[in-house]
């Protein structure tokens, strides 16, 4: 019987090390959050959903997280054409998670910004 390796993110050669990263990722997180409503979305959608991405970086995103199993990529050969983007079941089994971190920045940000006044008024 083979043995799965043993991965530890805390380990600088594990290759979850990469994985991890990509989702701690402000933007990656922000993008799956915005496709975790389940409907395809059209790249200019989710540029307007997640307010403030660049489309370079938005493209960049969906790029890695294509290349990395979690979004799929469906492109439609229609004048003009129309590419739409959603999660894959990898990438589904992000939605808690993230959403989780996500209602948890919403819910502590006031105790968060001033926690950032108290330390900026002792320095």
């Amino acid at each position: 019987m083979s043995r799965q390796p043993d991965f530890n993110v805390l380990t600088a050669t594990c290759p979850s090390r990469t994985s991890l990263a990509r989702i701690a990722n402000k933007w990656t997180a922000m993008v799956v959050i915005a496709l975790s409503a389940g409907d395809r979305m059209r790249f200019g959608d989710l540029r307007t959903t997640v307010d403030g991405i660049s489309g370079k970086v938005l493209t960049e995103t969906l790029r890695d997280l294509e290349r990395d199993g979690l979004v799929a990529r469906h492109a439609y050969a229609e004048i003009p054409p129309r590419v739409e983007y959603e999660l894959t079941a990898l990438g589904r089994t992000l939605e808690t998670p993230l959403q989780a971190l996500g209602h948890w920045a919403e819910e502590h940000i006031t105790e968060v910004l001033a926690a950032r006044e108290e330390y900026d008024a002792r320095r």
